[in-house]
């Protein structure tokens, strides 16, 4: 599901110091509101609840707690796979900021 790959998106962007899962909530629910059309919030916060709790049971797992209540991070000590996104996202968004440089196509005044 698409809600997968962007909490983990988001996870890769917080990096260490961890998200809490209301504020994840809410990026999640900002990247897939429209002008037309909004989940809704609730559904969304609970969905993103069961899907840290199902991801961080083991040591090995994907995801972590922080230590501190209700924050989590991608687990990059003990799983590979989490080193692996975190490298992905990193070369995807790095491809992102590549742009050409602007160039100036305005008229002159004074020609």
């Amino acid at each position: 599901m698409t809600y997968d790959r962007q909490i983990l998106q988001i996870l890769t962007e917080v990096g260490e110091k961890g998200i809490n899962v209301q504020l994840l909530a809410k990026h999640l629910y900002n990247l897939n509101s429209t002008l037309f059309a909004s989940p809704d919030i609730e559904d969304i916060r609970s969905y993103v609840q069961q899907y840290l709790l199902k991801n961080s049971k083991s040591a090995q797992s994907l995801i972590e707690s922080t230590g501190r209540r209700g924050y989590y991070r991608l687990n990059t000590q003990n799983n590979a796979d989490a080193r692996q996104l975190l490298l992905a996202f990193r070369e995807h968004a790095a491809e992102e900021k590549e742009e050409k440089p602007a160039v100036d196509l305005s008229l002159s005044l004074f020609d």
